[in-house]
């Protein structure tokens, strides 16, 4: 049975923020969300969450600045890191850091900052959104959270409470696998559905774009490979087809929103890497090209 108390602190309140801080809520934790202090006045005492694994109100603190805490959560955008993280005054007062960030690439800035120790590396999957200030829904039937091993110590009491409430908790010793597992995957279908501007099913339903989406995926796997992850090619595609048709990625909500994609952090990782081992990314750079002039 779950029975842990930790200081939590998220930054980065939008759909995967609301989605985390409701569920440490509803496990009684201490949870305080950080905001712009412009927004502090729109956000109510409790967080609302619904999700297929149950709607819940629960009591959190909304704050300015990141205060003392056990665990810092990072769930902003990549795009918003470096201005978010004018929110920490204190590192001294941090005692693990979080990072849910999409990408691959923004660990060793935060190591440096933290220090290695602190960062404990992990990644998310599943559809989450901010609907207003304080109101959040989890749209898809899975939320997967996956950590790297060295957070074990800290962490496995934390997520035996989460795996009770529904989630998916894992810990992977192997951290390229760990990232760049999530980035095969969120790559490719990020950039697909961005850049044709469907749904999961929409795009695995026309050749033309099912074509695009093999590619990238093809692309993505062997970058991976070259940086020493663990992943199967074969096996993506097909989870795509069991997943739900209308699913839709954050960054083709962040374009029809008029706001800036993550597409850098994102497809740009994958291509960089690709680079760095002297592969080509031809199709990935064509969807990144397609998803920039749809965000323009």
């Amino acid at each position: 049975m779950y029975s842990l108390f930790m200081r939590h602190a998220i930054l980065g309140a939008g759909g995967v923020g609301g989605f985390i801080g409701g569920c440490l809520g509803h496990l009684g934790e201490s949870v305080t969300l950080v905001v712009r202090p412009e927004t502090m006045a729109a956000h109510p005492a409790q967080l609302q969450l619904e999700s297929p694994y149950g709607k819940w109100a629960v009591d959190v603190t909304w704050a300015a600045s990141v205060p003392a805490c056990d665990v810092l959560w990072l769930t902003m955008k990549a795009t918003q890191l470096e201005s978010a993280l004018g929110a920490v005054r204190n590192v001294g007062s941090i005692g693990a850091v979080v990072p849910l960030l999409n990408g691959v690439e923004h660990l060793p800035a935060l190591r440096e900052r933290f220090g290695a120790a602190r960062v404990i590396p992990a990644t998310i999957a599943g559809e989450f959104e901010k609907v207003s200030a304080g109101n959040f829904v989890h749209r898809t039937k899975f939320a997967v959270l996956n950590f790297s091993g060295a957070g074990r110590g800290l962490l496995q009491s934390l997520s035996e409470g989460l795996r009770a409430l529904g989630l998916t908790c894992n810990f992977i010793d192997d951290e390229p696998t760990l990232m760049w597992s999530k980035l095969v995957f969120l790559g490719p279908i990020a950039l697909t559905t961005t850049a044709f501007s469907r749904t999961v099913g929409e795009v695995l339903a026309d050749p033309v774009s099912l074509g695009m989406l093999e590619g990238a995926v093809r692309e993505a796997c062997a970058a991976a490979g070259a940086e020493g992850a663990k992943v199967d090619v074969e096996k993506i595609v097909p989870i795509f087809k069991k997943g739900p048709p209308g699913m839709r990625s954050s960054m083709q909500k962040d374009v029809e929103r008029g706001r800036p994609p993550e597409v850098n952090a994102i497809g740009g990782a994958i291509v960089r890497a690709a680079q760095r081992h002297e592969l080509t990314a031809p199709v990935t750079e064509e969807l990144i090209e397609a998803v920039k002039r749809r965000a323009r």
